[in-house]
């Protein structure tokens, strides 16, 4: 009885020991990130000190289709501008 839960522990410790080292491998090949920050100049001052969903308001002004710097099409969603592009 005592050999079987040695050897059922082992198992147990064994298996962990792989999914920890499985994760750590998903983990350690991830892409870089490639999204471009948010760029710090004079347009883009004024919402460095906003919260995310506050100046994510102001995206549309200058981003929108016709605008100053329109997205393009395939641009993914519109709508959470700072979850992707980091401020600096």
């Amino acid at each position: 009885m005592q050999m079987l839960t040695k050897r059922k522990r082992l198992l147990i410790n064994m298996l962990f020991i792989g999914v920890c080292g499985a994760i750590f491998f998903f983990l350690w090949s991830a892409p870089p990130e490639t999204t471009k920050p948010m760029p710090n100049d004079d347009k883009h001052m004024p919402f460095m000190t906003m919260k995310k969903k506050e100046a994510e308001r102001f995206c549309e002004n200058c981003h929108a289709p016709g605008k100053e710097a329109p997205l393009s099409p395939t641009h993914p969603p519109k709508y959470r501008c700072l979850f992707c592009h980091k401020r600096l």
